[in-house]
């Protein structure tokens, strides 16, 4: 059914829920896990300059993937790796076609109202906007 799965992740702990569905997934239809983080173009706080965010994102981006790398070897389950640099959506959408993924598993926050309006939701623009399916688990749900 499946043969590559991307996880994209943001390194937070709250995407547990989403790690754990697609790695289950993958073990039981034998797919391929690719993990992406992507350390997003922002501007940032004056006092801080754009390289030494960049490379704390980057050292997020690479804790998060090494964490998800344990638990997929955990679970036999075969783990790509990338951290690419961009808009979130458009470098998930972008890596889903040239990886050529089956799913796309994201975690979700229930960000409703105002913030939901002026945050977005890189989740959101993704599952509107996938040529393949884009399964999302609630992160912040019992």
């Amino acid at each position: 059914m499946y043969e590559r799965i991307l996880l994209p992740t943001d390194g937070s702990e709250g995407t547990d829920r989403a790690v754990e569905q697609a790695i289950g997934l993958a073990a039981e239809t034998g797919a391929e896990l690719h993990a992406l983080f992507v350390v997003e173009d922002a501007p940032y706080a004056p006092e801080m300059t754009d390289e030494r965010v960049s490379a704390q994102l980057r050292e997020i981006g690479e804790n998060a993937i090494a964490s998800i790398r344990d638990r997929a070897d955990a679970a036999d389950v075969t783990v790509r790796a990338a951290i690419e640099d961009g808009i979130p959506n458009r470098e998930i959408l972008k890596y889903a076609d040239g990886a050529d993924v089956d799913l796309v598993v994201m975690g979700t926050h229930s960000r409703s109202g105002l913030d939901k309006y002026l945050l977005g939701s890189v989740t959101e623009r993704v599952v509107r906007t996938a040529d393949v399916p884009v399964l999302t688990v609630r992160v912040d749900g019992d």
